[in-house]
């Protein structure tokens, strides 16, 4: 009998360490195909071919022209189109605009959170600056038509309230050019802010302790303790809002379609109109290359510049 319990109870050992013959070597490459063939479809596919057509004359509405080589005539006409350049030292200047003040504004908000004594109103803020990020970019553009709407908008009826008329917001140069910074910083602010409060609680403790009893300077304490842990996040969001000024066209396509005049017209909005209002595939693929590798040179330079490694 004690034989027999012992010879089951191996064989019950064996059956628990004896390998699953039901899977394969290939199994786990088969959960990541669906997250892969995505990336395939969504991001590397569309580049490629953004990248063949670039050096090809593609016009869409003349299918019986074909699709010929041309070599790098679409990049000479891209130099050579003065509206492409206007156009990108316009998002430029929506750029230096928009991100400093979304990252002193991040900043200042990271900083309030981060004060101790806090720790119920960093858990509520938390969840409330995920909202403004959850927000598509069209969504946004909605929203920003309603706010600054010449007759029932919300910002004439604040700027009202100090005895100012209202104003035309999306109908001139630089009230259409306001609107759209406004609705950038709104939706990411909080971004920058949850970026920094992750750096600001990466700061050791004890260290941050003893340089408030080092000095009373609040400018002291961020720059010799503080910064240094905040200069990784700093890149990242230089980085992530270069590449989305650049490609940014839902938002502004909504609110404004680029008006009035070129006062909103930033180089997405124009290269849509290139390639699906002309039809010029070929010169707007060449455009949006172009705008890849200025993204990549940007990137790159952010992090030789501010990243550093913090020991």
């Amino acid at each position: 009998m004690a034989e027999a319990l012992r010879h089951e109870g191996a064989a019950g050992r064996a059956a628990v360490v004896r390998p699953n013959r039901g899977y394969g070597r290939w199994t786990p490459f088969w959960f990541l195909a669906p997250a892969v063939f995505t990336l395939l479809a969504i991001g590397i596919y569309p580049t490629l071919f953004a990248l063949v057509t670039s050096f090809r004359r593609y016009n869409i509405a003349r299918p019986r022209e074909g699709f010929p080589f041309i070599g790098f005539e679409n990049y000479v006409n891209v130099l050579n189109d003065q509206t492409f350049w206007n156009t990108l030292s316009l998002t430029g200047r929506f750029y230096l605009t928009a991100v400093p003040i979304q990252i002193a504004l991040g900043l200042l908000i990271a900083l309030m959170l981060h004060r101790p004594g806090w720790s119920m109103l960093r858990a509520v803020a938390r969840v409330s600056l995920v909202v403004p990020l959850a927000t598509t970019y069209a969504v946004v553009g909605l929203i920003g038509r309603l706010v600054f709407n010449r007759d029932f908008g919300v910002a004439n009826q604040f700027i009202s309230w100090f005895g100012f008329p209202g104003f035309d917001w999306l109908g001139s140069t630089s009230g259409a050019f306001a609107a759209i910074v406004v609705m950038d910083v709104w939706q990411w602010t909080p971004f920058c802010a949850l970026i920094f409060l992750a750096g600001l609680s990466m700061v050791p403790v004890d260290i941050e302790e003893a340089a408030q009893l080092e000095t009373r300077s609040k400018w002291a304490l961020l720059r010799y303790v503080q910064l240094p842990y905040l200069l990784p996040g700093l890149t990242a969001v230089l980085i992530l809002r270069s590449a989305d000024v650049l490609k940014l066209f839902d938002m502004v396509f909504v609110m404004t379609r680029g008006g009035p005049g070129a006062a909103t017209d930033l180089v997405s909005v124009y290269i849509q109109r290139v390639g699906f209002r002309v039809f010029d595939m070929g010169t707007a693929s060449a455009q949006a290359i172009l705008l890849l590798i200025l993204t990549i040179i940007l990137s790159r330079l952010y992090i030789r510049l501010l990243y550093r490694e913090v020991e």
